[in-house]
Parts: structure tokens; C-alpha cells; sequence
């Protein structure tokens, strides 16, 4: 008896090591850093990881609700550019030379952010209403607004790079100092931005539409069982709409932030976001089978995708290595997420 018992809490074990067993290598990973860069968790480089979490977490936020409706959202990294873009060019500073909008003065900040976000979130409705109406898997349907969005970007922007921001939108609001935090042994002080507090409030937000609301219990049902939630009198098509249209509006935001965390739009800003963030929502727990997924495992896969990126720096692997790192995260997160759900049935 007492060895059944022993073997039931071993499998128990074995099951639970892996079930996490990305978070445990992940972990591992910083581990071994640490060791070969002391300065790897120090306060400069902990407090680079958290601005760099904020900063790509509202997007993760907004693909984890697509993610939960058992699809993806391919197109997001090309809206953030876009929206990064016309940021950029209603926040350049009045008077430059080479200004790209030459006849119009600098934008009210609320006002550019809003429309960034109300262009993503049409971007998304768009999506939206082709999964639904048209039955059409999500993977085509951002694969197609993607290529769209990017040619729409250059058409635009002729590829150029918008440069020389209005200091009301980058180190007056975005980049502005939240607060400094002292770092030891020399006195010196490492600043947390805005930004973060900016993410902490959207977090917020999204914490409540998805687990307060009406709209949030309907995501999870029609990703748990569309025909199951279609007949228990859940409105499928504007769910489905609704999720991407927020999604949306949160790859608009990221592209504000962004804009102004890097000081321009270029072309090459969003590439492959959303490789990073679907990384990250899996990490985090988000099931691609649909129904499964909170805001905290967001958060704390957002995280630790940013420690492994930081990490590789610290190590001095190169950009080609990175790309074969990230794929290897993503396969194994997929996999060890499959094995999960086939556990369970």
C-alpha cells in the first residue's frame, strides 16, 4: 500500500516537472547565466527586463485572447509598426526639416492614442469578421492582413524613418521617469519609465474584461465549445469579432509605446512581436485547445520570454542563434501544451 502510494506522488511529480517543464528550463537557463554573468540579475539589468515586459505585454494580452479562442494572430507585430508609424508622424516635432507631415503642427498625445488604438482595433475587426463570417482559419486570415498591413506601411511611409518626436509624447509621457531605483555598490540609479505603470493599468483593464465581464465568460466558452456556447445563447460571431478588435486595439497601443521607447518608426519595428508574445502566452499556460488562459500566466510568460532574450545578450549569442532559440521555446511550449490536453482526456 505504502509503495503504491510512494509510485502515485512519483508520477504526481514527474507529471507536474512536465507539465512546467519550460518554466523549469527557463529557470535553469537564468540559473547557468547567472553564473556566467553575476551582473545578469542585478538591479540595472532586472529593472531593463520588467520595462521590456511592459512593453510587449499589453500585445501578448490582446494574442492570448485569440490563442483562447483556439486561433493566432499573425498580423499583430505589422500593426504595432503601422500604428508605431503614424504615431510618429502626428508626434514629430514642429519646425524639423524633413518633417514628414510638413504642414501640420505637432498632435494632441490622448488624441494620436487614441486613434492608434481605434486603427488597430479596426485592423482586428477585420479579422475578426472574416473568421467568424467566413469560417476562415486565423492563421490565413492574419496571414493575409499581415502581408496587407506591411504593404500598406511602406505604400505610407516609403519605408523611411521617422525620427525627431515631440518631447510631449516621448520623455514628458512615455519615457518619462515613474521613479529611480538606488543600485549597489557605487551610488548610481537606474530609472523605471512610465511605461510600466501605463502596462500595469492596462493589465488591469484586461483582468477585468476577461474575468468580470460578460464578454470575457463568452470568449472562454466559444474557445472551450463554440457549438456549445452558440446554443446556450452566446452571440459566437460578435465574440469572436469583439476578441480581435481588442486584440487590436492592444497591438495600436504597443505600436505608441514603442514609437517612443525607441525614439522612431522604422520598418524593421514589429517584426516578429508576435512570434515572441504567442511564445509567451504558452509559456504562460495559454492553450492553443482553446478555453484556457489568465492574465497572471500572461505576465509571468512575458516575463520569463524577456529573461531568456536578456539573458542570450548577456551570453553574447548572436541574433542568428536567437532566431533558432525562440523557434525551439515555441515548439517545445506547443508541445508540452498538446501533452497536456492529452493527458487530461
Amino acid at each position: 500500500m505504502e509503495k503504491a502510494k510512494g509510485h502515485a506522488q512519483v508520477r504526481r511529480v514527474g507529471n507536474w516537472l512536465l507539465d512546467h517543464a519550460m518554466i523549469v528550463i527557463i529557470i535553469l537557463a537564468v540559473i547557468y547565466i547567472q553564473t556566467q554573468r553575476p551582473t545578469f540579475l542585478g538591479w540595472a539589468s532586472i529593472v531593463n527586463i520588467i520595462s521590456l515586459t511592459a512593453s510587449r505585454l499589453p500585445m501578448a494580452l490582446g494574442i492570448a485572447g485569440a490563442i483562447i479562442l483556439t486561433g493566432t494572430d499573425l498580423s499583430a507585430g505589422r500593426v504595432v509598426g503601422l500604428t508605431a508609424f503614424v504615431s510618429a508622424i502626428f508626434l514629430q516635432r514642429t519646425g524639423i526639416v524633413g518633417k514628414f507631415l510638413e504642414n501640420m503642427g505637432t498632435q494632441n498625445v490622448v488624441l494620436v492614442l487614441i486613434l492608434t488604438m481605434a486603427l488597430g482595433a479596426l485592423i482586428g475587426l477585420i479579422n475578426g469578421f472574416c473568421v467568424s463570417k467566413f469560417k476562415l482559419h486565423p492563421f490565413i486570415v492574419t496571414l493575409s492582413t499581415q502581408l496587407i498591413t506591411y504593404g500598406t506601411y511602406l505604400t505610407l511611409s516609403n519605408a523611411s524613418q521617422i525620427s525627431n518626436l515631440d518631447p510631449s509624447y516621448t520623455t514628458n509621457l512615455v519615457t518619462r521617469t515613474l521613479f529611480r531605483v538606488q543600485t549597489s555598490p557605487t551610488p548610481t540609479y537606474v530609472q523605471v519609465p512610465v511605461y510600466v505603470l501605463l502596462a500595469v493599468i492596462v493589465t488591469i483593464v484586461m483582468w477585468f474584461i476577461w474575468n468580470k465581464t460578460a464578454f470575457g465568460k463568452n470568449m472562454f466558452a466559444v474557445g472551450s465549445n463554440e457549438d456549445a456556447a452558440r446554443v446556450s445563447g452566446v452571440n459566437v460571431t460578435l465574440t469572436i469579432i469583439g476578441v480581435f478588435a481588442l486584440a487590436g486595439a492592444m497591438y495600436g497601443y504597443t505600436g505608441f509605446v514603442e514609437a517612443a521607447r525607441l525614439g522612431a518608426s522604422t520598418g524593421s519595428l514589429g517584426l516578429n512581436y508576435e512570434l515572441d508574445a504567442i511564445a509567451a502566452c504558452v509559456i504562460g499556460g495559454v492553450s492553443f485547445v482553446g478555453g484556457i488562459g489568465k492574465i497572471s500566466g500572461v505576465i509571468l510568460g512575458v516575463f520569463m520570454m524577456q529573461l531568456i532574450i536578456s539573458g542570450m545578450t548577456f551570453l553574447g549569442i548572436s541574433g542568428n542563434t536567437t532566431y533558432i532559440i525562440k523557434g525551439l521555446v515555441i515548439l517545445v511550449a506547443c508541445a508540452i501544451d498538446m501533452r497536456k490536453y492529452l493527458a487530461k482526456k
